[in-house]
């Protein structure tokens, strides 16, 4: 089981440390950092009053990263999500990790609508977003990473 905590100026290490490379970095923020991440784009980022990014625990043990983006139209987008240690990887984290997210959106944000965007060639990511429910509303939006390479996203919706 997992739980879900606050990410704070006390994280920021270890999450630059699992962003080792412009690659990592990209695939997990997408363009809203720049390589190599800093101390000082993690403080802008958890001060953006929207956002809710979490550590995720597996009993005292970090082992990912997840976010909720909230809207004022009361859809909730999943972010950022990462499992940190690629031995981890495959273990079942990820969808572990999603549950929680969408239980918190549903419970504590009271959000009707959930949305996520995954690169098209991450299909084990697919995968584990259609376990969870989630199905595809579109696809092939371009986004610009890393460095000027063109990835094709799909964005995915899961409705109360």
């Amino acid at each position: 089981m997992i739980t879900l905590q606050a990410f704070t100026s006390t994280d920021f290490a270890r999450l630059i440390a699992w962003t080792n490379s412009e690659t990592i970095l990209a695939q997990f923020a997408g363009p809203i950092f720049q390589y190599p991440l800093t101390e000082g784009q993690l403080l802008s980022y958890i001060a953006e009053p929207q956002r809710r990014a979490f550590k995720v625990l597996h009993q005292q043990r970090v082992v990912g990263h997840g976010e909720i983006m909230l809207s004022e139209d009361g859809v909730a987008k999943l972010c950022r999500i990462l499992i940190g240690n690629p031995e981890d990887r495959g273990e079942g984290w990820g969808e572990q990790i999603i549950r929680a997210l969408v239980r918190r959106c549903w419970k504590k944000y009271g959000v009707k609508e959930i949305e996520l965007n995954v690169y098209d060639w991450n299909t084990a990511a697919i995968r584990c977003y259609e376990k969870v429910g989630f199905v595809r509303r579109s696809k092939n939006k371009l986004a610009n990473v890393p460095r000027e390479n063109a990835w094709n996203v799909v964005t995915m919706v899961l409705r109360h």
